[in-house]
């Protein structure tokens, strides 16, 4: 296994490769990555920083951990080393073909993991993403695909002997997109809730603690948060993190 120095020397190709991403966010603040666009959150600026001192924290999710990323790594600054997967990492789907690579070598304290937002839209060609309008075409992994991905996927993760949290898939309001029915989000939840407990895997309920903030910290008509609901949210994540540190050391 590579020492977790080796990350630096990964991190130098991800530094050419998210010039333009790294020119947005310097140029727009309010720059918000495009769903599946090769975002590489903020871990290329913050690299070089990497305490191998401290537990390593990787987050694994769609944009919406990107949007809250930030926040956990402001909160636990000089707790832990806490580095997104690289890019959107959507559904289960793209889940199985890229988990190794994102794993990688490096030795994980703590795994925050998600995935169903993009699993339960509706898309034009089952297992792409490739949103469709038209509620009748196939979603991107339905519940049953969606359970078999999730349980091979919870067994890959735990093979990392990491603390492994997961989060549940937050909630949308229903003018959202013909794409994505607001009932499907708890629909996924409960089926993913049910794999967390059998395996043992901690729950942070993201579902519930947001549902009665939505008005005040969600866009309009949108999947996405306002900056403060992307914080509130950050907030919970890393306290969620935080009472697992200690273990971990």
């Amino acid at each position: 296994m590579f020492s977790r120095k080796s990350y630096v020397l990964t991190a130098v190709i991800l530094i050419v490769l998210s010039t333009v991403t790294l020119y947005l966010l310097a140029k727009d603040k309010a720059y918000v990555p495009e769903e599946g666009s090769p975002e590489l959150d903020d871990v290329v600026r913050k690299v070089m920083k990497l305490d191998p001192k401290l537990p390593f924290v990787l987050i694994i999710g769609d944009s919406i951990s990107i949007g809250y990323t930030p926040y956990v790594k402001k909160i636990l600054g000089g707790k832990a080393n806490v580095i997104h997967a690289p890019g959107n990492n959507q559904g289960t789907t793209l889940g199985r073909q890229n988990l190794k690579n994102w794993l990688g070598k490096t030795e994980w304290d703590i795994i925050h993991f998600n995935w169903g937002l993009h699993d339960l839209k509706h898309v034009k060609v089952v297992g792409t993403a490739q949103n469709s309008d038209d509620p009748n075409d196939p979603q991107q992994a339905d519940i049953r695909h969606y359970k078999n991905n999730m349980k091979i996927l919870v067994k890959e993760l735990k093979e990392t002997g990491a603390k492994l949290i997961f989060a549940t898939t937050t909630p949308y309001p229903n003018n959202v997109s013909p794409s994505r029915i607001p009932e499907d989000a708890q629909k996924y939840n409960e089926v993913a809730l049910k794999i967390m407990k059998e395996n043992g895997v901690e729950i942070n309920d993201l579902y519930t603690f947001i549902l009665p903030k939505l008005k005040e910290v969600q866009k309009p008509i949108n999947v996405h948060f306002e900056p403060e609901g992307s914080e509130i949210l950050g907030e919970m994540v890393a306290e969620a993190i935080m009472k697992n540190l200690a273990i971990h050391k």
